[in-house]
């Protein structure tokens, strides 16, 4: 991963864990997890609008036949 070795991973850890603290971490953790949900959901809701887009287009063609 990147190049990182377990040693590497391990001393990132103990880094984080004295920057932010035990009780920290969680929190951010959790604002990271709701960050990524809302990302997930404008994605799918801007491909539906897409995908919506074109079906209106296809009834129009259709009916213009």
């Amino acid at each position: 991963m990147f190049g990182l070795g377990t040693p590497e991973i391990i001393l990132i850890v103990i880094v984080i864990l004295v920057l932010f603290g035990a009780k920290k971490i969680p929190e951010f953790m959790q604002g990271i997890g709701k960050g990524v949900r809302e990302f997930k959901k404008a994605t799918s809701d801007i491909e539906n609008e897409i995908t919506d887009a074109g079906k209106k287009d296809e009834k129009k063609e259709e009916k213009k036949n």
